[in-house]
């Protein structure tokens, strides 16, 4: 499985998004997560020989695609909202709103 995104990678943005109330881009890294999980499974399902291969092959399959697609997604995701790419740090422009609701909240 090629990945885009490391799983401690996707746990930054998920702590990220978490500390800052920013939910949106948590929940494709979570659903990343969970592909890759899926996709571990049935790999491994794929190596009981009383286990139907094409079924499991099936599901592995459509999960890689899923992954690329959520990939694409977050990396556009990040883009849009201003994250940086190297670090993975929330843009300080959505922090604030953050703040400003907590502000209010007060």
């Amino acid at each position: 499985m090629e990945m885009r995104y490391t799983n401690q990678q996707l746990e930054k943005i998920i702590n990220e998004a978490a500390i800052y109330m920013c939910a949106c881009p948590c929940q494709v890294a979570v659903q990343l997560r969970h592909l890759r999980e899926l996709y571990r499974y049935q790999t491994t399902c794929q190596l009981d020989p009383g286990n139907d291969l094409a079924v499991h092959q099936t599901i592995a399959a459509a999960t890689l695609e899923a992954h690329v697609l959520m990939e694409a997604c977050l990396e556009k995701v990040l883009a849009m909202e201003g994250w940086d790419p190297v670090t993975l740090a929330m843009p300080e422009g959505l922090r604030r709103k953050r703040d400003d609701l907590l502000e209010l909240d007060e």
